[in-house]
């Protein structure tokens, strides 16, 4: 075989130009799909800021029933925005995929090409170094050609070696893009599938309030004494409360507990704004819990919020005390018992997402918000115990006092055992 710089100069040029792989889609047909998905979620992202302006207008009014239904009406309208929101971020990531694996294949391609060129070029010099010296002669002329020659195809193989491992680097950064791109779907998947539980939870607690609105007839002063009735049974069963809190016997004992500090526990949602404080709040003096203080803090949350473990532990209960007619209290109300010495809770919601005895992580969703219980608006209460001097009890099994709530299961503690969570929370 005889060896010739421009045959060999040929393969490489071969190896470099090799065709690309045929998709069913252009790469600027993608990029158009993606640009239109991005410039839906610019839209949407409009929409949601709007809704959420709007709410927050609609919760500063009079409780009335008509303000409750308007507020739920626009938290169901942002919770489908950030649905559809969520969808368009899905489809460009996917789209995205779309590129990359053509981006790899792309590569492999031209790996494989190249690898494959190289080889027969190495043969090729291989066979032409066993040829004897006077062959070569021959063949070539001058013992000068034969060197430049073969100079030049030791460059030619340098640069083809080295193309070949910028490719498997430019390969690796793409099957590592394409990952972590896939890691990024499945979470869009997972924040997807908890949008669409929110909006349930909307559908149903709007559902109950046109029930309600059906039940008064559209009549606002039919509402209001709903309401004054609604505080009347909260406040006898505030009374019994107390008095039970009252009877209890129990030291604290710090070396049981995790000392104060910010950021042991995490905030139970992703935004907060508290609207309540711990202890003698202005909302408290006004009679409210009995003159006792408030025993949490409120965060503001709309209907349908995801509601999170503060810290890692074991659902000690859950319960629904609006399931015993006429006790207005927690609601649905899910307590978390940690390993060092504290406990959580939270209520008011309007789903439950964990069982009792099941084990939660730091972050992992307990439930929704809501507005059951004794609520004046859509809020998470969330409270923090000395766990050790919590009782989960039905109430009327323990005081003699009179209180709708008689029947009802809920988590109670002597006044020594609540904590204020500002002293564990990270800070604002």
């Amino acid at each position: 075989m005889r060896m010739d710089v421009r045959h060999t100069s040929a393969i490489f040029a071969l190896i470099l130009c090799a065709p690309l792989l045929v998709h069913a889609q252009t790469a600027g047909e993608i990029q158009q799909q993606i640009d239109e998905h991005n410039a839906q979620i610019a839209q949407l992202d409009k929409e949601i800021a709007q809704y959420q302006i709007q709410l927050n207008a609609t919760s500063a009014k009079k409780q009335t029933l008509q303000n409750q239904l308007a507020q739920l009406t626009l938290s169901i309208k942002k919770t489908t925005a950030s649905i559809e929101r969520t969808k368009n971020q899905i489809s460009a990531t996917e789209l995205q995929i779309q590129q990359l694996s053509a981006g790899i294949a792309k590569t492999q391609g031209s790996i494989e090409s190249q690898e494959s060129g190289l080889a027969q070029s190495l043969r090729a010099l291989a066979e032409e170094e066993s040829r004897p010296m006077a062959v070569k002669m021959a063949s070539r002329g001058t013992i000068a050609d034969i060197w430049n020659d073969l100079a030049a195809v030791a460059s030619l193989q340098s640069a083809i070696g080295e193309h070949i491992v910028n490719l498997r680097s430019a390969k690796q950064e793409l099957t590592d893009t394409k990952t972590a791109t896939e890691e990024k779907r499945a979470q869009l998947v997972k924040q997807k599938n908890t949008l669409l539980t929110q909006q349930g939870s909307l559908n149903a607690t709007k559902q109950a309030h046109s029930e309600l609105l059906a039940q008064t007839k559209s009549q606002e002063s039919t509402y209001q004494a709903i309401i004054a009735q609604k505080r009347a049974q909260e406040a006898q069963f505030e009374q019994a409360l107390n008095d039970l809190q009252a009877k209890l016997r129990y030291t604290v004992n710090p070396s049981q507990i995790t000392p104060a500090g910010q950021g042991i526990l995490s905030w139970p949602l992703d935004s907060v704004r508290i609207t309540q404080y711990f202890g003698n709040t202005p909302f408290a003096s006004t009679g409210a819990y009995g003159g006792k203080g408030h025993n949490g803090i409120d965060l503001a949350a709309s209907i349908g919020t995801p509601v999170k473990a503060a810290l890692s532990g074991i659902v000690l209960g859950t319960g629904n005390t609006d399931a015993v007619r006429g006790c207005y209290s927690f609601g649905k109300w899910v307590f978390i018992k940690h390993n060092n010495g504290l406990g959580t809770i939270y209520a008011h919601l309007s789903q439950i997402s964990v069982s009792q005895g099941e084990s939660v992580q730091t972050g992992e969703l307990l439930g929704y918000s809501g507005e059951t219980g004794y609520a004046t608006g859509p809020h998470l209460h969330f409270g923090v115990y000395v766990v050790s001097a919590v009782q989960i009890i039905i109430l009327g099994n323990a005081t003699q006092s009179r209180t709708p709530c008689a029947s009802a299961v809920m988590p109670v503690a002597p006044l020594s055992g609540y904590l204020n969570p500002l002293n564990y929370l990270p800070a604002l």
